[in-house]
Protein backbone atom coordinates (compact mmCIF):
# COMPACT_ATOMS: atom_id res chain seq x y z
CA UNK A 1 0.00 0.00 0.00
CA UNK A 2 1.22 3.20 -0.99
CA UNK A 3 2.11 6.00 1.42
CA UNK A 4 -0.61 8.51 2.33
CA UNK A 5 1.93 11.32 3.58
CA UNK A 6 2.69 13.49 0.68
CA UNK A 7 6.72 13.83 0.22
CA UNK A 8 8.68 16.52 1.93
CA UNK A 9 8.26 20.04 1.06
CA UNK A 10 4.61 19.64 -0.49
CA UNK A 11 1.54 21.99 1.08
CA UNK A 12 -0.26 20.64 3.96
CA UNK A 13 -3.56 19.01 3.93
CA UNK A 14 -5.87 18.62 6.23
CA UNK A 15 -7.84 15.12 6.31
CA UNK A 16 -11.15 15.05 7.94
CA UNK A 17 -11.48 11.67 9.36
CA UNK A 18 -14.55 9.80 10.96
CA UNK A 19 -13.84 7.18 14.33
CA UNK A 20 -16.89 6.02 14.33
CA UNK A 21 -18.60 5.66 17.84
CA UNK A 22 -16.22 4.51 20.49
CA UNK A 23 -14.76 1.01 19.25
CA UNK A 24 -11.20 1.04 17.70
CA UNK A 25 -11.90 -2.05 15.57
CA UNK A 26 -14.89 -0.14 13.88
CA UNK A 27 -12.06 2.33 12.63
CA UNK A 28 -11.35 2.00 8.81
CA UNK A 29 -8.18 0.85 7.45
CA UNK A 30 -7.81 4.09 6.00
CA UNK A 31 -8.32 6.28 9.10
CA UNK A 32 -5.82 3.75 11.31
CA UNK A 33 -2.86 4.66 8.47
CA UNK A 34 -3.53 8.27 8.98
CA UNK A 35 -3.41 8.23 12.22
CA UNK A 36 -0.24 6.55 11.91
CA UNK A 37 1.10 9.05 9.73
CA UNK A 38 -0.21 12.72 10.04
CA UNK A 39 2.01 15.58 11.85
CA UNK A 40 -1.15 17.15 14.28
CA UNK A 41 -4.28 15.20 15.42
CA UNK A 42 -6.96 17.99 16.25
CA UNK A 43 -9.67 15.75 18.00
CA UNK A 44 -12.60 15.98 19.78
CA UNK A 45 -14.55 14.98 23.06
CA UNK A 46 -16.19 12.11 21.29
CA UNK A 47 -13.04 10.56 20.39
CA UNK A 48 -12.45 7.58 21.99
CA UNK A 49 -8.90 6.87 24.57
CA UNK A 50 -8.90 3.45 22.39
CA UNK A 51 -8.61 5.44 18.98
CA UNK A 52 -5.99 8.06 20.11
CA UNK A 53 -3.79 4.83 20.88
CA UNK A 54 -3.21 4.46 16.88
CA UNK A 55 -1.69 7.78 17.00
CA UNK A 56 1.98 7.95 15.83
CA UNK A 57 3.88 9.17 19.12
CA UNK A 58 5.62 11.87 17.11
CA UNK A 59 2.48 13.47 16.34
CA UNK A 60 1.02 16.82 18.22
CA UNK A 61 -2.62 16.34 19.59
CA UNK A 62 -4.37 19.07 19.73
CA UNK A 63 -7.67 18.65 22.23
CA UNK A 64 -10.64 20.81 20.48
CA UNK A 65 -13.92 18.83 22.52
CA UNK A 66 -16.82 20.69 22.86
CA UNK A 67 -20.06 19.52 25.19
CA UNK A 68 -23.44 20.62 26.04
CA UNK A 69 -22.39 24.89 27.43
CA UNK A 70 -18.47 23.73 27.17
CA UNK A 71 -16.31 24.50 24.61
CA UNK A 72 -12.65 24.23 24.76
CA UNK A 73 -12.68 26.03 21.22
CA UNK A 74 -15.06 28.04 19.20
CA UNK A 75 -16.25 26.34 15.85
CA UNK A 76 -14.45 29.61 14.18
CA UNK A 77 -11.54 28.61 15.68
CA UNK A 78 -10.86 25.46 15.19
CA UNK A 79 -11.37 26.33 11.73
CA UNK A 80 -8.56 28.98 11.93
CA UNK A 81 -6.27 26.15 13.31
CA UNK A 82 -7.08 23.67 10.58
CA UNK A 83 -6.16 26.55 7.95
CA UNK A 84 -2.82 27.62 9.92
CA UNK A 85 -1.73 23.95 10.34
CA UNK A 86 -2.26 23.30 6.73
CA UNK A 87 -0.89 26.53 6.13
CA UNK A 88 2.52 25.33 7.71
CA UNK A 89 3.12 22.19 5.36
CA UNK A 90 1.75 20.33 8.12
CA UNK A 91 -0.31 16.95 7.49
CA UNK A 92 -3.15 17.27 9.77
CA UNK A 93 -5.99 14.50 10.52
CA UNK A 94 -9.04 16.26 11.99
CA UNK A 95 -10.53 13.71 13.90
CA UNK A 96 -14.65 13.32 14.86
CA UNK A 97 -16.31 11.00 16.68
CA UNK A 98 -18.84 8.88 14.31
CA UNK A 99 -19.07 10.26 11.19
CA UNK A 100 -17.84 13.91 10.06
CA UNK A 101 -20.85 14.84 7.94
CA UNK A 102 -23.61 13.17 9.98
CA UNK A 103 -24.02 16.00 13.12
CA UNK A 104 -20.47 16.56 12.95
CA UNK A 105 -20.10 20.23 11.59
CA UNK A 106 -17.46 18.29 8.76
CA UNK A 107 -19.13 20.24 5.84
CA UNK A 108 -18.77 24.02 7.90
CA UNK A 109 -15.19 23.00 8.61
CA UNK A 110 -14.64 22.19 5.02
CA UNK A 111 -15.92 25.33 3.78
CA UNK A 112 -13.50 27.14 5.62
CA UNK A 113 -10.52 25.08 3.78
CA UNK A 114 -11.86 25.13 0.98
CA UNK A 115 -12.35 29.21 1.00
CA UNK A 116 -8.73 29.60 2.05
CA UNK A 117 -7.69 27.47 -0.93
CA UNK A 118 -6.84 24.24 1.77
CA UNK A 119 -6.45 20.74 0.33
CA UNK A 120 -8.03 18.41 2.08
CA UNK A 121 -10.19 15.17 2.13
CA UNK A 122 -12.80 13.01 4.12
CA UNK A 123 -12.69 9.57 5.00
CA UNK A 124 -15.88 8.30 6.24
CA UNK A 125 -16.77 6.97 10.17
CA UNK A 126 -19.28 4.69 11.15
CA UNK A 127 -22.00 6.98 12.53
CA UNK A 128 -23.46 6.97 15.94
CA UNK A 129 -26.53 5.70 14.61
CA UNK A 130 -25.71 2.60 12.96
CA UNK A 131 -22.63 2.02 15.31
CA UNK A 132 -24.16 2.44 18.86
CA UNK A 133 -27.70 0.28 17.80
CA UNK A 134 -26.21 -2.16 16.68
CA UNK A 135 -23.57 -3.27 19.54
CA UNK A 136 -27.53 -2.23 21.70
CA UNK A 137 -28.92 -5.06 19.79
CA UNK A 138 -31.71 -2.87 17.65
CA UNK A 139 -31.94 -2.71 14.03
CA UNK A 140 -32.92 0.72 12.40
CA UNK A 141 -35.19 -1.28 9.97
CA UNK A 142 -37.08 -4.54 10.39
CA UNK A 143 -39.45 -5.30 7.97
CA UNK A 144 -42.23 -6.22 10.98
CA UNK A 145 -41.48 -2.66 12.15
CA UNK A 146 -39.69 0.17 10.16
CA UNK A 147 -39.02 0.78 7.14
CA UNK A 148 -37.48 3.84 7.08
CA UNK A 149 -35.62 5.72 9.84
CA UNK A 150 -34.71 9.50 10.71
CA UNK A 151 -31.84 11.23 12.38
CA UNK A 152 -32.36 13.94 13.75
CA UNK A 153 -30.30 16.42 16.59
CA UNK A 154 -31.75 16.46 20.18
CA UNK A 155 -30.00 20.07 20.80
CA UNK A 156 -32.36 22.26 22.28
CA UNK A 157 -32.02 26.06 21.83
CA UNK A 158 -33.42 28.18 24.98
CA UNK A 159 -35.13 25.19 26.11
CA UNK A 160 -37.53 24.76 23.14
CA UNK A 161 -37.28 22.46 20.03
CA UNK A 162 -38.36 23.12 16.39
CA UNK A 163 -38.14 19.81 14.81
CA UNK A 164 -40.57 18.31 12.61
CA UNK A 165 -42.46 16.92 14.97
CA UNK A 166 -45.15 15.92 12.43
CA UNK A 167 -42.53 13.84 10.52
CA UNK A 168 -41.40 12.17 13.73
CA UNK A 169 -44.20 11.05 14.76
CA UNK A 170 -45.26 8.73 11.47
CA UNK A 171 -45.94 4.95 12.18
CA UNK A 172 -43.57 2.51 11.29
CA UNK A 173 -40.09 3.57 11.10
CA UNK A 174 -37.06 4.76 13.50
CA UNK A 175 -36.24 7.86 15.13
CA UNK A 176 -32.72 8.26 16.53
CA UNK A 177 -31.71 11.63 18.12
CA UNK A 178 -28.48 12.76 18.97
CA UNK A 179 -26.94 14.38 21.47
CA UNK A 180 -30.77 14.68 23.16
CA UNK A 181 -30.34 13.65 27.15
CA UNK A 182 -30.51 17.25 28.09
CA UNK A 183 -33.62 17.95 26.09
CA UNK A 184 -35.64 14.29 26.47
CA UNK A 185 -38.37 15.48 28.59
CA UNK A 186 -39.64 18.12 25.99
CA UNK A 187 -38.40 15.51 22.90
CA UNK A 188 -41.24 12.85 24.83
CA UNK A 189 -43.76 15.89 25.63
CA UNK A 190 -43.90 16.82 21.97
CA UNK A 191 -43.70 13.81 20.46
CA UNK A 192 -47.06 12.39 22.51
CA UNK A 193 -48.61 15.72 22.20
CA UNK A 194 -48.19 15.67 18.01
CA UNK A 195 -49.80 12.05 18.02
CA UNK A 196 -47.02 9.49 19.17
CA UNK A 197 -48.54 6.76 21.28
CA UNK A 198 -47.12 7.43 25.17
CA UNK A 199 -46.11 3.30 24.82
CA UNK A 200 -43.72 3.73 22.48
CA UNK A 201 -40.55 2.22 22.84
CA UNK A 202 -37.79 4.37 23.69
CA UNK A 203 -34.08 3.33 24.40
CA UNK A 204 -31.11 5.46 25.62
CA UNK A 205 -27.83 4.03 25.54
CA UNK A 206 -24.81 5.56 26.74
CA UNK A 207 -21.30 4.79 25.60
CA UNK A 208 -22.29 3.04 22.95
CA UNK A 209 -19.97 0.57 21.59
CA UNK A 210 -17.09 0.60 24.40
CA UNK A 211 -17.27 -0.96 27.71
CA UNK A 212 -18.99 1.35 29.49
CA UNK A 213 -21.87 0.72 27.61
CA UNK A 214 -25.34 1.37 29.03
CA UNK A 215 -28.63 0.72 27.66
CA UNK A 216 -31.73 1.58 29.58
CA UNK A 217 -35.29 1.20 27.83
CA UNK A 218 -38.68 2.25 28.25
CA UNK A 219 -41.65 4.31 26.71
CA UNK A 220 -42.40 8.02 26.02
CA UNK A 221 -43.97 8.05 29.44
CA UNK A 222 -41.41 7.07 31.45
CA UNK A 223 -37.86 7.16 30.03
CA UNK A 224 -36.98 10.52 30.99
CA UNK A 225 -37.97 9.65 34.73
CA UNK A 226 -35.75 6.20 33.90
CA UNK A 227 -32.84 7.86 32.77
CA UNK A 228 -31.97 10.39 36.02
CA UNK A 229 -33.05 7.30 38.23
CA UNK A 230 -30.50 4.89 36.26
CA UNK A 231 -27.59 8.05 36.56
CA UNK A 232 -27.15 8.35 32.47
CA UNK A 233 -24.22 10.84 31.54
CA UNK A 234 -23.55 12.23 27.90
CA UNK A 235 -22.81 11.06 25.39
CA UNK A 236 -26.23 9.60 24.77
CA UNK A 237 -28.30 8.03 22.17
CA UNK A 238 -31.84 7.91 22.14
CA UNK A 239 -33.73 5.20 19.76
CA UNK A 240 -37.35 5.70 19.47
CA UNK A 241 -40.06 2.84 17.83
CA UNK A 242 -40.80 -0.68 17.91
CA UNK A 243 -37.50 -2.00 17.01
CA UNK A 244 -36.54 -1.03 20.06
CA UNK A 245 -38.29 -4.50 21.54
CA UNK A 246 -35.43 -6.22 20.03
CA UNK A 247 -33.50 -5.03 22.60
CA UNK A 248 -33.53 -8.24 24.95
CA UNK A 249 -33.63 -10.85 22.40
CA UNK A 250 -30.62 -9.15 19.82
CA UNK A 251 -28.62 -7.73 22.43
CA UNK A 252 -25.03 -9.37 21.98
CA UNK A 253 -22.45 -6.73 23.48
CA UNK A 254 -21.56 -7.50 27.02
CA UNK A 255 -19.67 -4.27 28.54
CA UNK A 256 -18.40 -3.84 31.68
CA UNK A 257 -21.62 -2.28 32.96
CA UNK A 258 -24.86 -3.26 31.30
CA UNK A 259 -28.43 -2.07 32.38
CA UNK A 260 -31.27 -2.86 31.19
CA UNK A 261 -34.73 -1.01 32.73
CA UNK A 262 -38.16 -2.15 30.81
Amino acid sequence: MAEIKPAAGSAGRVYLVGAGPGDPELLTLRAVRLLQQADVIVYDHLVSSAVLDFVTPSAERIYAGKRRNEHTMRQEQINGLLVKLASEGKQVVRLKGGDPFIFGRGGEELQALAAQGVAFEVVPGVTAASGVSSYAGIPLTHRDYAQSCLFVTGHLKDGTADLDWHSLVRPCQTVVIYMGLGGLPEICRQLIQHGAPPTLPVAVVQDGSISTQRVVTGTLADIPETVVKAGLKSPCLTIIGEVVKLHDSLAWFTPVTHETTT
